[in-house]
């Protein structure tokens, strides 16, 4: 089985307080799992991170064997890619752990897409954040 899987992270300050987004979609672009959820205070690149590690772990549980991911984090995608050094270390173990999980598919793609192309993502990490934020207030 494949999905399309878009994910973002939001970060209200950098660090700041944090959610991710994730759609899972079908072959046929319907849209089958969203997650929104918050992850704490944390920097933008490592949520960023986070929400991949989601949207892979979704897939997989889904028995999914082959993912095209879509981000609109250009670090993200050119890292995974191999484009781009990690040097953040804290960012090399979150990086460790996408590449695993891609091990685990029989095929796999990623691409940078516009932020207005990853719109429900996006909205789906806002709402991680807002839905923590109106529980703790």
């Amino acid at each position: 089985m494949h999905a399309i899987v878009y994910t973002d992270g939001a970060s209200r300050g950098n660090p700041g307080p944090s959610g991710i987004g994730v759609v899972v979609r079908n072959e046929s672009h319907d849209v089958i799992e969203t997650y929104a959820g918050y992850v704490g205070v944390t920097t933008n690149n490592h949520v960023e991170y986070q929400a991949l590690i989601k949207g892979l772990q979704m897939a997989l549980a889904r028995g999914c064997t082959e993912v095209s991911l879509r981000l609109d984090s250009q670090v993200v995608v050119r890292q995974v890619l191999g484009e781009y050094r990690v040097k953040d270390t804290r960012l090399e173990l979150l990086h460790a752990w996408v590449m695993d999980l891609l091990g685990r598919f029989d095929r796999w793609e990623i691409a940078h897409v516009r932020r207005e192309m990853n719109a429900f993502a996006d909205k789906l990490a806002n709402d991680g954040i807002d839905n923590h934020l109106k529980v703790g207030a």
